[in-house]
């Protein structure tokens, strides 16, 4: 349709008037075929006004036939000088023909009312929905099996380290027995290969210190919306989340280098400059790609230039020099490696295992517990963002985290003490995607709840939405995977620097 569409909505001493804000003199055919397949396919609208959301419907069919809704009536309620409540109903019903003139039209109706404007959101929190007793049920399931976790790790390390001690309590002639009988067996045997530099040294701190800022992003950020309900202004969640990222950028560079330095990394410059790039070339990557297609459809979901400027901007003057500063506290800090055993010049070489016990099967196992963890709230934050409901119970969503953290943890030092006990020592990159494991479990969910929750359909919708979970799995794979790796690494830590090394 030709035409400027304005609604131009202020209080005029409480007089009702109408106002045409568009019309069509004679409705083209490739007009009439965009009504028809949007009132044949149900299709609504979403508009704003003072923040606060409005929804309509295009159309309806009566007796086959095509009707649309030309005249929008607005009811607004203020309370002194603040809008907090809107309304809106479609009126209008006009047979939808080829050739005929349509006139829109709107009416603003301004009604006094006693809602607080902090409660004027109230309405659009569907509690019977966020608070079902599923909800509740889900948070102690996970804490149950938080519970049977931190359980097993404990006996593991208990059950370890007591053998250990008992075994060097003994005297020397039955430690040369015990040897000698083939008792040194397990993952005391790749002691001097455990501390040895993971493959791809650069890419994998890069990696790590990304995971730390993200994982201080998103603590960060649940707390501001739990404070500050961010929910009830639009944008203002992820303009806050843009700031604390790029604020929080030393916390890459300090953790991505030292890592980097404690392995003997020497290219620090390139490391710095991958941890700076790493996810922003991935996520602006994919947003473009998403925003090609969003333009060429005409959508109203394409990201402005100016937006993409900006962005890259932030990137280059603040996230850069930050990380920068971080990277240079890092190496200076905490670069020195300080591990319990000393690395042997040459690797020792793999012995063959249990099909079991290959890094992939657990890497592929380890994912479903911490999924599992998760699993009922991720249905709740998919269907608040894709069926266009307001997710304000982030008071659940930090407990799961928090609870999806502690799983992670958990399960991966399972995972890396097997490793370990089958004398493979790579337990650094398998803990890591041991851990990221869990965001395929959640990618794959994504995809039954496109195919079984939603109605959409067409490039546009499809590329939109697996879009966007791959990003989501992503940044929650990096976030898993960093917190798997800190506890491995503490693990290991702590049972090589307890056991006697002759």
């Amino acid at each position: 349709m030709d035409g400027e569409n304005k609604f131009e909505i202020y209080q005029e001493n409480g007089k009702t008037a109408v106002n045409a804000y568009c019309e069509v003199p004679e409705l083209k055919l490739e007009d009439f075929k965009a009504f028809e397949f949007a009132i044949k396919n149900r299709y609504w609208y979403q508009m704003f006004i003072d923040d606060l959301p409005i929804w309509g419907v295009v159309g309806e069919i009566d007796q086959n036939e095509l009707f649309l809704y030309t005249h929008m009536k607005f009811d607004i309620g203020y309370n002194g000088h603040r809008i907090v409540d809107v309304n809106m109903t479609t009126e209008g019903k006009t047979a939808l023909k080829q050739g005929d003139k349509i006139a829109f039209s709107y009416e603003v109706n301004w009604k006094p009312s006693t809602i607080k404007y902090e409660d004027r959101f109230d309405k659009y929190l569907d509690a019977n929905f966020f608070q079902h007793r599923i909800h509740w049920f889900s948070i102690f399931n996970s804490f149950m099996m938080v519970i049977f976790l931190v359980g097993l790790v404990s006996m593991i390390l208990m059950r370890t380290l007591r053998k250990d001690y008992a075994r060097y309590a003994k005297d020397e002639e039955e430690m040369d027995m015990d040897r000698e009988l083939g008792d040194e067996y397990g993952w005391k045997q790749v002691h001097g290969d455990v501390f040895r530099t993971p493959a791809h040294l650069l890419v994998f701190s890069s990696v790590l210190g990304t995971g730390y800022q993200l994982l201080v992003v998103t603590i960060a950020v649940i707390l501001f919306t739990i404070l500050g309900e961010l929910y009830t202004e639009r944008g203002s969640l992820l303009s806050t989340a843009i700031f604390v990222y790029a604020a929080t950028s030393p916390i890459n560079g300090y953790f991505g280098a030292s890592i980097y330095s404690q392995s003997g990394g020497k290219k620090w410059i390139q490391q710095m400059l991958a941890s700076v790039f790493l996810l922003p070339f991935v996520v602006c990557g994919t947003a473009f790609f998403i925003n090609f297609i969003a333009i060429y459809y005409h959508a109203s979901r394409a990201i402005p230039f100016g937006s993409m400027v900006a962005v890259t901007c932030i990137v280059l003057f603040i996230v850069l020099p930050l990380t920068l500063v971080g990277t240079v506290l890092g190496r200076n800090l905490a670069g020195q490696a300080d591990h319990p055993c000393r690395v042997n010049a040459v690797p020792r070489p793999i012995p063959e295992k249990k099909w079991f016990m290959e890094p992939l099967v657990i890497v592929a196992l380890g994912g479903i517990l911490p999924f599992g963890s998760i699993f009922i709230e991720m249905y709740f934050i998919f269907t608040s963002f894709w069926a266009y409901k307001i997710y304000y119970v982030y008071g659940f969503m930090l407990l799961v985290f928090l609870i999806l953290l502690v799983v992670t943890v958990c399960v991966t030092i399972v995972c890396t003490y097997f490793l370990l006990n089958a004398e493979d020592y790579r337990w650094q990159w398998t803990s890591f995607f041991a851990a990221a494991s869990t965001s395929g479990y959640v990618y794959m969910y994504s995809i039954y709840y496109f195919l079984f929750k939603t109605k959409m359909y067409g490039l546009f919708q499809t590329t939109f939405y697996f879009g966007h979970m791959a990003l989501f799995s992503l940044g929650l794979g990096i976030m898993c995977g960093t917190v798997g790796y800190i506890g491995s690494s503490y693990f290991v830590r702590k049972i090589y620097s307890t056991v006697k090394i002759d």
